[in-house]
């Protein structure tokens, strides 16, 4: 089964798509045209891009294969999150201490830059502050703690540490030890943001293509893009499909893994049940390698997501399995029903560090330096899908210094090659539920 195939039937049962009508369609690409920047997905890197190129004077077609926030920018968990999804000492490690902080600083940025966009283009998308780190025994609190001190103590990051005795102010489990809270991190809407994204850039002149999947790339001076049934052609291309990409540019696909992860909103509850399971309305995460998230939602409900798969094949018994998984964490869910269930695919690097680059400088040749992509976000992409947007759009426009930040993390290929990688994958990650356990 192909990766779109298996997507398609993950993105049927989702809440977000039942709660966020699409109410304006775009048209297939048919013919010839020729623009200044061609970008490649319609999710929130590239409606971000495009907005900020369009802003900078830049013609701009943006090709979609399916519609616009289809894939993981309208169906992940709607957590908008400061850092990245690895340790900040994979950054520093690579980076050093300046560089370091100053990515630290942009994702800081990425959650206010939603905020700007929302005021700036009218998007409502139910944005609520707050963010939960939770610890799920004595170990695992340890190690939040001591990132907590560090990250205070390097960059400036404040967030509110919370005892164990404190925790029933915060969440109503008997799962957790410790945690930290964020006010800046928080949730929303994905694809009710991802639309609003994509209204703002027809508004301001983007040619939007849906159901335009790029077949064909060559790179040049002039690259062209082929679709079943039209082409473009551009000075300058971005690839933000992420793992949806296929044979387009092959360079890429063994730089990141396509993981299925998977969400179940729950029935609407009692208004004060829903109130009471997470009392500052906060989003949360445990900090586990292979972890549970969760957020109340604006109708009272509880989205739970978690569970992964590193196959394209959607586990059995899929909305019974995650409402154990919501009722271990809140037993007062037991009985509660799942009224959606479904899931997508993330992909993630080798060192779950965000891959931003040309395609020149992995192997593409001299004639792909006008040809960037944007990819490995590794789950943890909500806010900075945005900002990638936006430093590619100043890479393209003349200021590459805050992208070749990004571009000089290191990263590796999966080892053991088309056929094997996978199972080497799954190797990897159960040494680390180990760990979770343990």
């Amino acid at each position: 089964m192909s990766l779109l195939r298996a997507d398609q039937s993950l993105a049927t049962d989702s809440y977000y798509a039942a709660t966020a009508p699409r109410t304006q369609g775009f048209p297939t690409l048919e013919g010839r045209v020729d623009c200044d920047v061609a970008v490649v997905g319609g999710g929130l890197a590239g409606l971000s891009a495009a907005i900020e190129l369009a802003d900078l004077g830049f013609e701009v077609a943006l090709l979609e294969a399916r519609q616009v926030g289809w894939g993981a920018s309208g169906r992940n968990g709607g957590q908008a999150l400061a850092g990245l999804a690895c340790e900040q000492s994979v950054i520093e490690e690579q980076l050093g201490a300046t560089d370091a902080r100053a990515v630290w600083d942009m994702t800081l940025e990425a959650i206010a830059l939603i905020h700007t966009r929302c005021e700036r283009f009218g998007i409502d998308c139910e944005w609520r502050a707050g963010y939960l780190s939770l610890a799920v025994n004595d170990r695992k609190g340890r190690e939040l703690a001591q990132w907590h001190d560090h990250m205070r103590c390097h960059y400036g990051y404040e967030a509110t540490p919370i005892a164990k005795h404190e925790l029933p102010q915060w969440i109503a489990s008997p799962r957790f030890h410790s945690g930290l809270h964020d006010p800046r991190s928080g949730h929303l809407h994905p694809l009710k943001y991802c639309l609003g994204m994509a209204r703002a850039a027809d508004r301001l002149g983007v040619r939007i293509f849906e159901h335009s999947a790029v077949t064909a790339l060559v790179p040049d001076a002039t690259s062209r893009l082929r679709t079943a049934q039209g082409e473009v052609r551009a000075r300058h291309v971005l690839l933000a499909g992420n793992v949806y990409l296929n044979a387009v540019a092959p360079q890429l696909g063994p730089r990141i893994m396509p993981v299925g992860t998977y969400i179940v909103a729950s029935e609407r509850l009692d208004p004060t049940l829903a109130r009471s399971l997470v009392p500052s309305g906060s989003a949360v995460c445990d900090t586990n390698f292979v972890l549970d998230y969760f957020r109340p939602t604006a109708d009272d409900r509880m989205l739970y997501g978690g569970r992964v798969s590193y196959s394209t094949v959607t586990p059995a018994h899929l909305a019974a399995s995650m409402q154990s998984r919501m009722a271990t964490t809140f037993p007062q869910l037991a009985g509660t029903k799942v009224e959606y269930a479904w899931g997508g695919f993330v992909d993630i690097s080798m060192n779950r560090a965000p891959d931003f680059g040309r395609l020149a400088d992995i192997g593409a040749g001299p004639r792909a330096a006008n040809v960037y992509y944007l990819q490995g976000f590794s789950g943890h992409g909500l806010a900075l899908t945005g900002l990638a947007g936006k430093l590619v759009a100043e890479a393209i426009g003349g200021d590459a210094k805050r992208f070749d930040t990004f571009a000089r993390i290191r990263h590796r290929p999966f080892p053991g090659g088309r056929l094997l990688r996978t199972p080497a994958l799954v190797l990897g990650m159960a040494y680390y539920r180990l760990r979770d356990i343990l």
